[in-house]
């Protein structure tokens, strides 16, 4: 690979290698999420395909695989990783991420490409400290193992690279095995899936497109709007998603429109709305007859919508800014037939998209959302009519932030109850995934998509 094109300062080119340890110096020194730094990154850098390829690689799986890489350096580095420079720590963890995790990069090119980079940055010193420790760790490799016979949280937390605080709430909350499977499918790559417009076109139709234009696609088997693409690039960058055929979604998100069951003509408040994805699926469904109010809290967020929706053709949306929360000030009580709280939440069901996650929350910040949770369900409750329904739905798999924060709500609300599945989205995900507290709790290894909570709940008067 060339590593050519991403310009320094100084006029120099760089790496992919580079590229990818000056981002991780960066998550690390200024507590940003890596996805944001990596794309801004990859837009000044002109790196070919395979290496902006390996850049991400590099990034994603190194932060995914943070503590047992540190794991296995602290006993080839003689004062620890915590004492070095960030910029040499960060070296050193992606270095040994490609010897241990990556099969395709020779381990001589690693290690030569990681002197280099030592020299250019440091001094002799440090390159000949990255040296001897990469050629001891080649030379010992297969010592470079978890022991079989730590406690189970510890085990875990280093096998599949998840902080040991989360791993020990799993095991209490889903057991040892389940727990272990939670964190092993967040290491997983993110499967690439779109859901259709059905307004323009029908799933088999764009299956049929996709494989006649050489793309492997197959359909979703948990929503009957989604399709999974196994190869074919980036979608966002087809005329398909340009001409508004597609959307990027995760399978599990998609149920969740789908579970407000909206039909054409009624009037659908979106409360937490963006980026839009489930916004314009209620649209959808909806065959854009109706209104969608879609709220959010940051007036550039709302512009994300209305783009969104313009994209797709649906009329239907209108976008509005404001605190969840005053949503009850700002509408008439019982005056939708529907709303949608897609609540904000710790997003523990999202870390094999956002690895970063896993190592910057703590059990504080989960009590925090799921008080916020609970007073945003109270407030919305009021808009619903009687007999219309309000699905809660989250992208965590916290109990206290899911079933929790449900029995709280219909505790405190008699005049609510858990409704029937009606569009049958949320049975078809029980096949593999978990009832709780009148939803259900799909995990990330149930369907190999996001981790999420659903429930219906139907205001009785």
């Amino acid at each position: 690979m060339s590593g050519r094109g991403n310009t320094s300062p100084r006029g120099r080119t760089l790496s992919a290698r580079e590229l990818a340890m000056n981002v991780l110096t960066q998550v690390e020194q200024e507590g940003a999420y890596s996805n944001l730094l990596l794309n801004t990154a990859l837009q000044k850098a002109s790196l070919e395909k395979g290496d902006a390829g390996l850049a991400t690689e590099l990034v994603y799986g190194t932060i995914s695989r943070l503590n047992t890489l540190d794991y296995f350096l602290d006993r080839f580095v003689k004062k620890g990783t915590a004492k070095l420079q960030p910029w040499v720590r960060a070296l050193l963890r992606l270095s040994l991420y490609q010897i241990v995790y990556l099969d395709r990069i020779p381990e001589h090119a690693v290690v030569s490409e990681a002197v280099n980079l030592a020299k250019r940055r440091g001094h002799q010193g440090i390159s000949g400290m990255v040296n001897g420790v990469l050629r001891n760790i080649l030379r010992q490799k297969d010592e470079l193992v978890v022991p079989d016979n730590l406690p189970a949280a510890d085990r875990i937390s280093l096998r599949h690279s998840h902080p040991k605080w989360l791993v020990e709430r799993w095991i209490e909350q889903y057991g040892e095995d389940t727990a272990e499977a939670i964190c092993e499918a967040n290491n997983e790559p993110p499967a690439v899936s779109v859901r259709v417009n059905t307004t323009m076109i029908s799933r088999d139709g764009m299956l049929e497109e996709m494989i006649n234009s050489g793309l492997e696609a197959v359909p979703s088997q948990l929503s009957p709007y989604g399709i999974i693409v196994r190869s074919g690039g980036n979608m966002a960058h087809t005329d398909w998603y340009r001409d508004g055929m597609i959307s990027i979604q995760d399978e599990s998100s998609m149920l969740v429109a789908e579970a407000v069951h909206p039909a054409p003509g009624m009037r659908v408040l979106d409360c937490c709305a963006a980026p839009g994805g489930k916004t314009a699926h209620m649209g959808e469904i909806m065959k854009d007859e109706g209104s969608v109010i879609a709220n959010d809290l940051h007036s550039h967020k709302q512009k994300l919508i209305s783009e969104q929706a313009e994209r797709l053709g649906l009329g239907s949306i209108m976008t509005v800014t404001g605190n969840a929360l005053d949503l009850a000030k700002n509408y008439e009580p019982e005056s939708f037939d529907r709303i949608l709280l897609d609540a904000p939440c710790s997003g523990l069901g999202v870390i094999r998209r956002k690895p970063d996650l896993k190592w910057v929350k703590t059990p504080e910040d989960i009590q925090e959302i799921a008080k916020l949770q609970g007073e945003l369900l109270q407030s919305v409750s009021g808009l619903v009519r009687p007999g219309g329904v309000l699905v809660y739905s989250t992208c965590t798999i916290e109990p206290g932030e899911n079933e929790g924060t449900v029995a709280a709500f219909l505790a405190d609300n008699p005049n609510f109850e858990v409704a029937d599945d009606e569009a049958g989205s949320m049975s078809r995900a029980l096949k593999n995934a978990l009832p709780r507290g009148g939803g259900v709790q799909i995990l990330p290894q149930h369907f190999h998509s996001d981790g999420f909570y659903i429930v219906r709940l139907r205001r009785l008067s």
